[in-house]
């Protein structure tokens, strides 16, 4: 088993797919996707950055060596001050107060993906903590390269996003991580490869969610209302 992270993939193909052909990816491809659904994203996205910069900072607590430390910490400085920086960017240039984004409701799935992160993280081994990290780390770089392959699209701020996520920074921290998942999966009882693959898909549906989410702006589910009994 040296190579589990590209088994795992191959046998969620069918959802990665469904990202893929996802009419906001698409949208964001070709520059068509509207102004109101990207700043929904935008907004919904800093919130699970932040959650994601807690989750680096417990991975890196975890971490076993020093090198692994190291690594999270550089994927904490790097949410932190470049994708984020890249959402603070974005705001100023669709007028959107600088504080707004921090203090944006947390939509359903972005609480529930967070969530999820967090109770893993907390909870979980760093092969967990590699596992449900995965789809979003290695994912996005996925996303930024089909998308930079068939060209960029005259839109600023949607060629900014493939750039950073077709980066070579963002593809070298990718690697890393399903290197080192791969380094623990050979090592790992077939139980625990199972429950990083349960992890793992957990996450992907997330990914999902996430994007569906932002095409409807969507903060709950139709017929509830988050406002529904508050004092």
């Amino acid at each position: 088993m040296n190579n589990f992270y590209s088994e795992m993939r191959l046998n969620t193909d069918t959802l990665w797919e469904s990202v893929f052909n996802h009419p906001f990816v698409k949208g964001i491809g070709d520059g068509t996707l509207s102004n109101d659904r990207y700043t929904f994203f935008l907004k919904q996205d800093y919130l699970y950055l932040i959650g994601l910069s807690r989750f680096y900072s417990v991975g890196c607590a975890k971490s076993p060596t020093i090198d692994e430390m190291k690594y999270f910490a550089s994927l904490l400085h790097t949410t932190l001050h470049v994708e984020m920086d890249l959402h603070r960017r974005t705001c100023t240039d669709f007028g959107i107060d600088l504080n707004d984004p921090e203090n944006t409701e947390s939509a359903m799935f972005t609480a529930a993906y967070v969530n999820l992160l967090l109770k893993t993280a907390y909870e979980g081994s760093i092969g967990d903590i590699l596992a449900v990290h995965l789809p979003c780390a290695a994912g996005f770089v996925e996303i930024g390269k089909l998308l930079k392959s068939k060209g960029l699209p005259e839109n600023k701020h949607y060629r900014d996003w493939i750039n950073t996520y077709s980066s070579q920074e963002f593809e070298d921290y990718a690697m890393w991580l399903i290197n080192r998942f791969n380094y623990y999966a050979e090592q790992a009882s077939a139980s625990k490869r199972s429950k990083w693959f349960d992890l793992y898909k957990s996450s992907l549906k997330f990914e999902y969610c996430f994007f569906d989410m932002s095409w409807r702006k969507e903060f709950w589910p139709n017929g509830l209302s988050s406002q529904q009994g508050n004092i």
